[in-house]
């Protein structure tokens, strides 16, 4: 399950997708009320998704946040992973953070386990392959 604060980096992504690239950096909190997100909350998201390289910051009065590249190059999937982690529901069919399962007899047979990369493979296709662009498209188209 996706969580709040997953949620939150989406949303607070998302509307800034939505604007101008070289417009002025929009401060934290017009990003918090349009959002919906806490700003204690965005604050430490904001954090990680600009040391992540997805944000440019700039301080002072003036300061606030843009998109370090256009939406359509920042998929849903490369934001959730910052946040959360591996997408694999099981960590013995993660990419990046690979574990055996403790209690499995033969990793190669194990029917959980291929059932839950198919699910992995499936969900990383769909993450990946959908850019803040796109969820703004279908907003605009809705």
């Amino acid at each position: 399950m996706l969580t709040q604060r997953s949620r939150y980096a989406l949303r607070a992504m998302i509307f800034l997708s939505g604007q101008p690239r070289d417009g002025a950096p929009v401060p934290m909190g017009r990003i918090a009320a349009e959002a919906n997100v806490p700003r204690k909350f965005l604050e430490l998201i904001l954090a990680d998704l600009r040391e992540s390289g997805f944000l440019y910051s700039t301080r002072g009065k003036a300061g606030g946040y843009r998109l370090a590249r256009p939406g359509h190059l920042i998929s849903l999937g490369e934001i959730i992973r910052t946040i959360e982690g591996p997408l694999a529901l099981v960590p013995c069919v993660s990419r990046t953070a690979y574990r055996p399962c403790n209690d499995c007899k033969d990793e190669a047979t194990c029917a959980i386990r291929i059932a839950m990369a198919r699910v992995r493979d499936e969900t990383a296709r769909i993450l990946d392959g959908t850019t803040l662009a796109d969820t703004r498209a279908d907003a605009l188209a809705a």
